[in-house]
């Protein structure tokens, strides 16, 4: 099924996203989340890309599951820039292979392990390559990555829209969002983006917050706006687990109904391979439909 067909309907689109376990002894705990998941009835899943190794190969084999064990509909996420143009195109014939239709197409951060090719010999300089390869294969329907507080190597937002709209003309169906806390960001993102002629969905993704000092680490690194007000609710309860999931669902219902009420199209979840909040606060969401 091509994705871009759910958001031609009235209600919002619920995703969630997993990440591959870096251990193939977790791949049977990670089915477990998933299949638990799955009971709510998520519109598709997607699956972030190993792009090194074995951790390729994995990823590639449990996207199939997830879409074919498992009954998902799924999206596989596809980094270039570790990759030449004959390996793209071999990995876009196994994932086709495998039935899978959708795919998350993004540049990709630089291995730690120095895969990637210098940036003038790269075949992929930037997402925006990739996307077009993939429109012009027409065997895939494409979401790409935007950015509402701009990303963390543009020179400025307005540099930012202006790659998230390349990305868009060659090919991108809808736009998936780095997490975000803060609405306004949201919503002036939204706004540059119609103004700029950006016409798809552009789908807000959260990330129920468990983990404080994680929190801390994944907003310093892509540069989300965490408000002076959240910090003073987590900083005392930081220690005690119980209290900071649970602050997490009730942030987390708050903002999402605020996006939805607001005209977003659907909420993408950031699960981290956790279910109990993203079961939590899409329970509430639904309920108070």
């Amino acid at each position: 099924m091509r994705l871009p067909k759910l958001f031609e309907r009235k209600q919002p689109v619920f995703s969630f996203e997993f990440f591959l376990p870096k251990d193939p002894a977790g791949d049977a705990d990670f089915k477990v989340t998933v299949r638990e998941l799955k009971g709510l009835n998520p519109d598709f899943v997607t699956l972030t890309y190993g792009a090194g190794g074995s951790s390729r190969d994995r990823t590639l084999e449990m996207a199939g599951a997830m879409k074919n064990e498992l009954g998902i509909e799924t999206a596989s996420h596809l980094t270039c820039i570790a990759h030449t143009r004959a390996e793209i195109t071999a990995i876009l014939d196994r994932i086709h292979a495998v039935g899978i239709e959708n795919i998350v197409a993004l540049r990709g951060d630089v291995p730690i392990d120095g895969s990637a090719l210098p940036f003038e010999k790269r075949d992929y300089k930037y997402a925006s390559d990739l996307v077009a390869d993939i429109r012009a294969q027409g065997r895939f329907a494409v979401a790409v990555a935007g950015y509402p507080e701009g990303h963390p190597e543009s020179a400025s937002k307005e540099a930012d829209l202006q790659n998230l709209k390349v990305k868009v003309a060659a090919g991108g169906d809808w736009v998936v969002t780095q997490l975000l806390f803060d609405n306004a960001a949201y919503f002036d993102f939204v706004k540059r983006c119609r103004a700029a002629g950006i016409t798809a969905p552009i789908v807000p993704g959260i990330m129920p917050v468990t983990n404080y000092q994680q929190l801390k680490r994944f907003t310093t690194m892509c540069g989300a706006t965490v408000s002076a007000a959240m910090h003073a609710a987590l900083d005392p309860i930081q220690e005690d687990k119980d209290a900071l999931v649970r602050y997490g669902i009730e942030y987390g219902v708050k903002q999402c109904r605020e996006l939805l009420d607001g005209g977003a199209p659907g909420i993408h979840f950031y699960t981290l391979n956790r279910s109990h909040s993203t079961q939590e606060i899409l329970k509430r969401l639904r309920k108070a439909a």
